[in-house]
């Protein structure tokens, strides 16, 4: 075999063991709809290739994947610019936690942002996206934290002040902020308001925590009814997100494997 061949073989087996992983979330994804009565149809599994090579982008969207997702602007912008210069269709789902002088950045090729957090932040990249002649959709991340109040039947009751992030890097709005980051997102001038998006808290029930997602996502329907995205559910909950109405899922190690060393 000439090196050649080698590298083919190489990236074949990659692409297999991509097919093999992406069937493998689908059936999960399809047995938990089942279970919760609902059509997989309305479940978008997002691909998270943070610290994966463009070339696996590639391979994803050859294999019918297009919504993909990043965490960090300066390895998304730079990948992201590669791979849509031979790879149409791709729809690129900003999924960390997004820094407000980042925003005019990020602004300017992701489709989705589903961080938004912060009033600060949402005028940013409402003021990046009219800069750059796009209209952006965002997601309003909450913060899902055992906090008192925010039981079941009382969704609002906290009392308090602004946001709280008890998990440094994971983000998210306190709940109490929620009706004036709606508010502030449905009268922008550029960013279209898609729902709410939450990470299940480290060593919290995740059944507990998407429960209370979905009624903050009713919520927001309430005040803006075309917002019905729920970003929610990982490789290790993803059934637990499907049974309390996720409509997006954030998967990367189930379907990529574990991720390289940070570069």
């Amino acid at each position: 075999m000439t090196g050649g061949e080698g590298a083919l073989a190489v990236r074949d087996e990659r692409k297999a063991v991509l097919a093999a992983n992406l069937a493998a979330v689908g059936q999960r994804v399809t047995r938990a709809c089942e279970a919760a009565g609902r059509d997989p149809a309305g479940v978008t599994v997002i691909v998270v290739t943070k610290f994966f090579p463009a070339s696996d982008v590639r391979r994803l969207a050859s294999l019918g994947v297009h919504d993909m997702g990043e965490n960090r602007d300066q390895e998304a912008s730079v990948k992201y610019a590669d791979v849509r210069s031979d790879t149409p269709g791709i729809r690129l789902h900003f999924i960390g936690q997004l820094q407000t002088n980042k925003a005019p950045s990020v602004a300017s090729y992701a489709d989705i942002v589903h961080t938004v957090d912060r009033l600060k932040l949402a005028r940013a990249l409402d003021r990046a996206a009219s800069q750059s002649g796009r209209r952006l959709r965002v997601l309003v991340q909450l913060d899902l934290d055992s906090h008192p109040g925010l039981e079941p039947g009382n969704p609002m009751g906290l009392a308090g002040g602004g946001p709280i992030h008890p998990e440094p890097g994971r983000g998210g709005a306190d709940p109490m902020v929620l009706p004036d980051l709606v508010a502030a997102i449905r009268d922008s001038t550029s960013l279209d308001l898609g729902g709410v998006m939450a990470v299940a808290p480290l060593g919290a029930d995740p059944d507990r925590a998407f429960g209370r997602l979905a009624e903050f996502a009713g919520q927001v329907r309430d005040m803006v009814p075309e917002a019905s995205w729920v970003s929610a559910g990982m490789s290790g909950d993803l059934e637990a997100a499907i049974r309390h109405g996720a409509t997006h899922l954030r998967v990367g190690t189930a379907i990529l494997g574990s991720r390289p060393p940070l570069r």
